[in-house]
């Protein structure tokens, strides 16, 4: 989902990108750069013409009733006699959840009060140079390294509102990231086929009016033959689904007899933690640390993926093969000496 996310991302601003022409100081559009790669065939080759939405009013309808499929089905359910039943087992043993989830905050304080990642000794950003670190920052939050330039942790409120922002978009990051190199690396070693392996190229595709098939299978065309419009639609309303349920619905999905013990960022449980990461305290506090850091790394790596697309017209794979075969001649220095 994130995937597609960030695709639209670039590709709703593609056709407005322009880069220098070669040595003679004019400009192209990036499509013009782009065009000697063979295009992927047009869903309708007689027309041209670019429309945002090019479904008819029974597959926009069909899409918002299947993004609609899980609120609904959690809704009939938690009003029926089964999600009453299921209600009813859950006040049973809500009791011992809520003991066992309190004892394990406590372990997880004790374990953050211990560990080298969290309080006032915890690692900082300029290291061993001296600062004058915010004093509202104390190593309370994963991540915090001490870097407030802009001051805006100094209400406790907002801090944790940011942070909660961060960590949403760090997640979404890490899957987005992951879904734009694994087509690449399928299709470059030839494990599997996409009509469009380079993310970028995917949402561009959409705006050209073309129609893709899903997951490189011919005619699965899962929204592949919609509009960007349509797709964006669907893409909306299946995420705000999980976040949701992580962010609003702690207590919302008691109905259905799910109980999570957590909190709004980790809310843990069957649905948010089904391999059981969270039963180590110790770990977990660790683990948090890790999700956040790679998570900024995943946002700042879609810079990077920004940056390449509007250049290169290259996938960050692609980039990363012409490197490695001549890293003197394809490099960043070079890329702007040839601009």
């Amino acid at each position: 989902m994130a995937e597609i996310t960030a695709q639209l991302r670039l590709s709703s601003t593609s056709s407005s990108f322009f880069i220098n022409g070669g040595g003679v100081g004019g400009r192209r559009s990036l499509s013009a750069v782009f065009s000697s790669r063979p295009p992927t065939k047009l869903a309708n080759p007689k027309s041209t013409s670019f429309t945002p939405c090019r479904a008819s009013w029974q597959e926009l309808a069909g899409v918002l009733v299947f993004s609609a499929i899980p609120f609904t089905a959690v809704k009939a359910v938690a009003n029926s006699p089964l999600g009453d039943s299921l209600q009813r087992q859950l006040l049973k043993r809500k009791k011992e959840a809520l003991d066992n989830s309190s004892r394990f905050q406590a372990l997880a304080r004790k374990a953050r009060n211990e560990s080298f990642w969290y309080g006032e000794d915890r690692p900082r950003w300029l290291g061993p140079i001296p600062y004058d670190y915010p004093e509202y920052l104390t190593g309370e939050l994963p991540g915090d390294y001490g870097f407030d330039i802009a001051g805006l942790g100094k209400d406790p409120v907002d801090f944790h509102k940011y942070f909660n922002f961060e960590i949403l978009h760090a997640r979404w990051a890490m899957l987005a990231a992951l879904g734009v190199v694994v087509p690449e690396i399928l299709d470059m070693l030839s494990i599997s086929h996409f009509a469009e392996p380079v993310w970028w190229r995917v949402g561009y595709s959409k705006l050209q009016g073309e129609t893709l098939d899903y997951l490189g299978i011919p005619g699965l065309h899962l929204a592949g033959g919609q509009g960007v419009i349509v797709i964006a639609i669907c893409q909306a309303l299946l995420m705000v689904g999980p976040e949701y349920a992580r962010y609003c619905g702690i207590e919302a999905l008691e109905p259905l007899g799910i109980y999570l013990p957590g909190d709004v960022n980790y809310p843990g449980g069957v649905l948010f933690d089904p391999l059981k990461l969270s039963s180590d305290p110790v770990a977990f506090e660790e683990l948090k640390v890790k999700e956040i850091k790679n998570g900024r790394l995943a946002m700042v790596a879609w810079l990077g993926f920004y940056f390449q697309a509007a250049l290169t017209g290259k996938g960050p794979v692609g980039n990363l093969v012409d490197h490695i075969s001549d890293p003197f001649h394809n490099n960043l220095f070079s890329l702007f000496s040839s601009m």
